[in-house]
Formats: structure tokens, C-alpha cells, sequence
């Protein structure tokens, strides 16, 4: 496809199920602002719950999608350009590689100026509504100044460099459980984030690690990762193989992050009195459980995990020193001319974690 030298190919959301491939205008850098060439751009759960219409993301008085849009938050690329200022700014140079969080904090509100800018009250995230700056799955990207730049250096592989974004988010979900040495951690749901939560919450050594997932294929890669005990729900009962792991009382911490209702109520049945449940997944619809279990009955501590903030040196730093890979977990890469098959194969079981490499790198 030829594209003039001020254009560039994206993905446009313009509805529901209404995402095209066309040529817009490319960014430009003002103060302090620069434009990366991106290198990869992955295709998360949200994305697809967005393309496929999910009503929490277009319905009610503040919806997510704001369209039209270029989505994408999970990325990284090479500097390409900078506006005046935005080196020192960013403390980068042209051709560096990097990474911006996934939300762009306002810099104002009572969260960010207190340190909590992953709860910004306004919240502008990449890829979702174009306030501050379009999404990654583009050829070039805009980094606004109030955004959050991390350098990646080299010897990251660009599959290891494209899971930092998902690997901070895993990395924030594991910490808020606060595991122990003494713990049985049950993790639900071994998608792209579950095996980076497992990778994660095996070096913290808890005392059993187990995944539960219906895909054979994930379940023998949460093995690889670390996981002591996988369960098929649909071939084995897990509640039965939790009690039999903790003399009956159920498990220590359980990390929800299968995005269907079943895994809310599964925790609430699997957790032990005084149990810790962290709930991470983005739901395509509303769920509901018997709080009565949460309070009365079990006295639990519900405690929620957003996005992976103070998390991305961390990240860098562990798949720099190989303890976290991406290995096994990024199975597809595809053009953004190919999007129709890219998001068809997302939205399936038949990958894991599935790229868009831009033709411009």
C-alpha cells in the first residue's frame, strides 16, 4: 500500500465491530511532545470486548470508547521525532526505544497530585478516546508531555518489549495479594495476563501456585512457568483439589482474572475465612455474587487491581534478566493491513497474545 509521506496506515474504530484500515493525517510533535515509530502493538482483552461491542465500553453516560479512535495501549517503538523541549523533557533520544503507560495522568486531580496517578479522576488511557493522543496500532504514535516514558534497553526481545504494558499490570495484580511463603495462590484464568501472573507469583515462592483454566495447551505453559497445579474445570473439581491442598479451608489468596462471571463466584467458593481476593479482569457485562459471602460468612478482603503503576521498571527489569518471558505467550503477529484476520484470531481461542507489527519498522 503507498502512503504519502504525511500519511500514515491505522486502525480506525468507528463503532462496534466497525474498525477499518485507512490512511490519516501522521502526528506531529509540539513542546515537549515526540512522536515514536512503533514496533508493536499488542491486541489485549479489552480490545477485543471493545471491537465485539461490550456494552460497559460503549454504553451508559461515560463510556470508554470514544470513537473515532485509533486503539492500541499495549506497545513500544523508536523515537522518531522531538518536539522542542521533549528531550530533556523525556530524557531520550532520537532512535531510543520506549514505552509510555497506558494512561495519561492529568497531573491535577487529588490522585495524581498524591502520588495515585493510575486512579487519575480523568483518566485519559491510549487507545480509547482521543483527548490527549491516539492509540499504537498506527504506524507512528504521538507521546503527549504529560505521559509517562520509560527507556527499554537492548537485548529485550521486540516479543519480550511488546509485553511490558500486560507484565506491569501482572506485576501491580500480584503485589496487591500480598503473597506469603505459607500461601496456596490460586490464579483464574491462564490468558496472557494469568501466565504473566503466574511467572510473577512464582517468584514469590508461596507454598503451592495453581492455575485453573479450560485450554489444555495454557494450562501445560502455566506448568512451564512455575504453576504446581493446573485444573480443567471441566475435567476436574477444583474445589475438591483446593481443599485437599489446604486441609479443607480453602486457598489463601485468589487473583481473578478470567473476565467471565464464573471466576467471581468460583473465587468466592475456593477462598478461605479471611482470604485474600484480588479481582483484575475487564468484564464485557455486569456480574453479580452473594456479597453475603464477602462479609458475613467469610470476612474477605476484596481488593481490586487497575492497570501497573510504578510497575514498568520492574517489568523491564525482570524480562532484561530473563525471570520473565514471553515465550509461548505471544503466538501470532500480524501487518496492520491484516486486521481483520488479527482481531478474528484474538478474539478465538486459537492464540494467546497476538501482535500488530506496523510495516513501518
Amino acid at each position: 500500500m503507498s502512503v504519502e509521506p504525511d500519511q500514515m496506515t491505522a486502525i480506525m474504530c468507528r463503532g462496534p465491530k466497525d474498525y477499518r484500515v485507512e490512511q490519516v493525517a501522521r502526528p506531529q510533535a509540539g513542546p515537549n511532545e515526540m512522536v515514536i515509530r512503533i514496533a508493536a502493538c499488542g491486541i489485549c482483552a479489552s480490545d477485543c470486548k471493545c471491537w465485539s461491542g461490550a456494552a460497559m465500553f460503549w454504553g451508559g453516560p461515560s463510556p470508554w470508547v470514544k470513537a473515532p479512535v485509533i486503539p492500541g495501549h499495549e506497545f513500544f517503538g523508536y523515537v522518531e521525532t522531538l518536539g522542542p523541549g521533549a528531550a530533556e523533557h523525556f530524557g531520550v533520544e532520537l532512535g531510543d526505544r520506549v514505552i509510555a503507560e497506558q494512561i495519561v495522568p492529568c497531573q491535577k486531580c487529588k490522585f495524581c497530585t498524591s502520588g495515585k496517578y493510575w486512579m487519575c479522576e480523568v483518566h485519559n488511557i491510549f487507545g480509547f478516546q482521543r483527548v490527549v493522543a491516539d492509540g499504537a496500532m498506527a504506524d507512528f504514535m504521538k507521546i503527549p508531555h504529560n505521559a509517562i516514558v520509560h527507556k527499554i534497553p537492548d537485548g529485550i526481545s521486540l516479543e519480550d518489549a511488546a509485553i511490558i504494558e500486560p507484565l506491569a499490570c501482572a506485576i501491580h495484580t500480584v503485589n496487591r495479594g500480598d503473597i506469603q511463603l505459607d500461601d496456596v495462590v490460586v490464579i483464574a484464568g491462564a490468558g496472557p495476563l494469568g501466565l504473566m501472573m503466574t511467572q510473577v507469583a512464582y517468584l514469590k515462592t508461596p507454598k503451592k501456585l495453581v492455575v485453573i483454566d479450560p485450554v489444555k495447551a495454557r494450562l501445560d505453559l502455566a506448568l512451564e512457568f512455575g504453576a504446581d497445579v493446573v485444573i480443567n474445570p471441566s475435567e476436574g473439581d477444583a474445589k475438591a483439589i483446593i481443599s485437599g491442598l489446604t486441609q479443607g479451608y480453602g486457598c489463601d489468596v485468589y487473583i481473578e482474572t478470567t473476565g467471565a462471571p464464573i471466576g467471581v463466584t468460583q473465587g468466592l467458593d475456593l477462598i478461605r475465612k479471611l482470604g485474600r481476593f484480588v479481582e483484575f479482569s475487564v468484564f464485557g457485562a455486569e456480574t453479580s455474587a452473594d456479597w453475603s459471602i464477602i462479609g458475613d460468612r467469610k470476612e474477605l478482603d476484596v481488593r481490586g487491581a487497575h492497570l501497573g503503576p510504578y510497575c514498568y521498571p520492574i517489568a523491564i527489569d525482570l524480562l532484561a534478566r530473563g525471570l520473565v518471558s514471553s515465550k509461548g505467550i505471544v503466538t501470532h503477529g500480524f501487518t496492520l493491513e491484516e486486521w481483520d484476520e488479527a482481531i478474528k484470531v484474538a478474539y478465538s481461542l486459537d492464540s494467546i497474545k497476538v501482535l500488530l507489527k506496523p510495516a513501518a519498522t
